[in-house]
């Protein structure tokens, strides 16, 4: 089948649901434009800080939640399963599960002060709820820092010459932070003198590469962690505001070309439609919906949407383009990831190092995809080049995922440890970064690439937990809840089946840290979701003696 219907019959259906799905999503909330948000009502220089202008916010949210999640997601299950139940899924995935997850998470953390969904957990289901929920999603965000910083430190070993360019984006989002907020220069022109800036530092850096020649994997993931700290907590407009725009850029152009390149070469799909329902990865359901993770529906995106987005968001009315929309420019961005690995490298080709299935035996997941997509622009770009600013592109977006992953779990840990338990020590956010830092790197300096199934699972049961309380808050409202409530379902179903047979498979390996924490994670879930369950059976019995009572 031809790459550029595909990437069409996926761009028409995201479009159409943006339009209607988007426009009832909006009305089932009550979005209203003229309540302020969090950003301005809870102002403190820090964390609550009104975004300039929706594209910035835009680029932070997207930025945050893109990283190498809905790329390499993609790349691993379509050499496993094929690209047809890949696709499928990513469409009815984004528009269905991960889009209403998305917007739904947000507008709930903006009517609740921009309250993480931990602290929000104690209003809907009560204050032990919120410390199980709590302690789930830190183990779950302690995984998602581990496993893209050592993603990150593999691809710089692979590919030396796309350090200084991913290192000299943060300089370039310091110089915009301080001309925007500090100097208060227009948008605009900040934008185009930093893009600029960002193409020289592009040219400049690939031409030296460098190289670490003393255990290199160990200290790249230092040197990653080292600066996850320093990031998450600086205010958010000093870095993460300005970098996460800037990079969303970076991220557009990389889409951009992409299906350009479709449009100039659009080359036949080579790899299967489908392979085989069992193989060694397990069954196609549920591994390959995990592994797949934020092509089609993340945990990590609710986290970020009542983490950060939540906190400087300006205008109610701007929640349905950066919830949902978002959502599905990242489905977008999956879709055009499985063309690239799927029809611009070969199934069986004549030579290794374009031939996708011997690409995957090698585990640099990230180079698999960059190959296919320098070939993809062969028209218009040497492959050479497009190789290169393939991994640049995702590796400033890992870069924004660990970051934002790290002042989350900071959040959590402040108010789990500091708060509740009063730990005081923990109250203080460069001590609660520490403990989150250190967890990170022990379990990132281990067999990360153990970690991926792990890490998909758990950030998909986050979101099933996130649609529930969803779910519960429409309730109570007296609001239709079945847009959360089934895509919840689902989420269990899938995640729960998938844990435990990762469990099982780490211990028979004798992997008994991984083998621990996935079994910590299905208790803890099965804590909040029971408790998810009698409120939600409470409300029902409510609602019913109600309309009998009238």
């Amino acid at each position: 089948m031809n790459s550029l219907f595909i990437g069409l019959i996926g761009l028409t259906l995201f479009a159409i649901s943006y339009i209607l799905y988007g426009k009832y999503l909006e009305k089932l909330w009550e979005i209203d434009e003229r309540r302020k948000t969090p950003a301005y009502t809870k102002t403190d220089g820090i964390d609550y800080i009104p975004a300039k202008h929706w594209l910035i916010l835009f680029g932070h949210h997207f930025s945050s939640i893109a990283g190498a999640g809905p790329i390499l997601g993609p790349v691993i299950a379509i050499c496993v399963w094929g690209w047809g139940p890949a696709l499928l899924w990513i469409i009815l995935g984004s528009i269905f599960l991960g889009g209403v997850h998305d917007f739904s998470s947000l507008v709930l953390s903006v009517r609740n002060e921009g309250q993480t969904v931990g602290e929000i957990t104690k209003k809907l289901l009560g204050d032990k709820s919120r410390v199980i929920f709590s302690f789930f999603l830190w183990f779950s965000l302690i995984l998602v820092v581990a496993v893209f910083s050592a993603v990150t430190a593999k691809t710089f070993i692979s590919e030396p010459p796309i350090v200084l360019p991913t290192f000299f984006l943060i300089i370039d989002a310091v110089i915009f932070g301080f001309l925007v907020y500090r100097k208060n220069f227009s948008i605009f022109y900040s934008t185009i003198l930093c893009l600029f800036l960002l193409f020289l530092f592009f040219l400049t850096g690939s031409k030296v590469p460098v190289v670490i020649q003393f255990n290199p994997l160990k200290i790249w993931i230092i040197i990653l962690l080292i600066y996850s700290f320093v990031a998450s907590v600086l205010p958010v407009n000093i870095l993460l505001q300005p970098r996460d725009y800037l990079s969303s850029f970076v991220l557009f152009a990389g889409i951009i070309f992409g299906y350009i390149g479709l449009i100039t070469t659009h080359p036949s799909v080579k790899a299967p439609f489908y392979i085989s329902f069992f193989s060694q990865s397990g069954a196609l359901w549920p591994m390959m919906f995990v592994i797949i993770a934020c092509g089609a529906i993340s945990g990590f995106h609710g986290l970020v949407s009542s983490g950060t987005s939540s906190k400087q968001i300006a205008n109610e009315k701007d929640i349905r383009k950066i919830g949902y929309g978002g959502m599905l420019t990242e489905g977008f961005l999956s879709i055009l990831a499985l063309l690239c690995v799927s029809a611009g490298l070969f199934w069986k080709g004549p030579s290794p190092e374009l031939n996708y299935p011997d690409l995957m035996k090698q585990g640099d997941w990230i180079g698999t995809f960059a190959t296919g997509y320098g070939h993809i622009l062969k028209r218009i770009l040497d492959p050479k080049i497009g190789k290169l600013f393939a991994i640049v592109m995702i590796n400033s977006f890992v870069l924004t995922t660990l970051d934002t992953a790290t002042r989350i779990t900071r959040y959590i840990t402040q108010e789990l440890f500091g708060e509740t338990f009063r730990i005081k020590p923990f109250k203080n956010r460069y001590l609660a970064t520490v403990l989150v830092i250190v967890f990170s790197g022990y379990l990132a300096f281990g067999n990360w690439q153990k970690i991926w199934p792990v890490f998909g699972a758990s950030n998909q049961l986050v979101a099933g937990i996130i649609l529930l309380l969803c779910g519960c808050y429409l309730l109570q409202k007296r609001k239709n809840a079945l847009s959360t409530l089934i895509p919840a379902l689902i989420m269990f179903m899938t995640t729960m089946v998938a844990l435990t047979i990762q469990m099982l498979s780490f211990y028979s390996q004798k992997h008994f840290l991984l083998g621990n924490i996935s079994l910590i994670l299905i208790i803890l879930s099965i804590f909040v979701i029971n408790e998810s369950l009698k409120i939600i059976l409470h409300l029902k019995r409510k609602e019913k003696y109600e309309k009998r009572s009238t």
